[in-house]
């Protein structure tokens, strides 16, 4: 009887592996800091993957892209040599977000004698503090942190 009862207390306990793993999100920060078409396109390719990916899986991803230093040209309207892949990503991809460094942008701001806020940035681009102390905020937190 109690061989039946730890096989019944087995079957229930694999049954409900694959239920845990659907509501399980996935935490991925991808860092930008190089100002390169190539690195840029390959974090943009690696979020598409990883959100296909675990799509395919019925599991869920929420991933990150922090910009700093030469990264955050890939968030700014005025000059993001990705920014149409930008768009499309953005608008096909919602689990998909996208964080600038405040401390890069004052310096940029500084260098092209302008306001932080005259720095135009891709709609929905979120601005922190710093882009290091972002990543290591995310780290304590869990998520997996990942430099293309």
């Amino acid at each position: 009887m109690a061989l039946r009862r730890f096989f019944l207390a087995a079957v229930v306990a694999l049954t409900a592996v694959p239920a845990l793993a659907a509501d399980k999100v996935h935490h991925l920060a991808l860092q930008i800091s190089d100002d390169s078409a190539d690195k840029m396109n390959t974090v943009l390719g690696n979020a598409t993957n990883a959100t296909n990916y675990y799509a395919s899986k019925g599991e869920k991803v929420e991933i990150r892209i922090v910009a700093y230093s030469g990264g955050v040209n890939m968030l700014r309207a005025d000059k993001s040599p990705v920014l149409e892949r930008l768009k499309t990503v953005s608008q096909s991809m919602p689990n998909i977000t996208f964080e600038a460094c405040n401390n890069t942008l004052e310096g940029m701001a500084k260098k092209e004698g302008k306001m932080v806020e005259d720095i135009p940035l891709f709609p929905g681009a979120k601005i922190v503090p710093a882009g290091i102390v972002e990543l290591v905020d995310l780290n304590e937190q869990g998520w997996t942190i990942v430099r293309p």
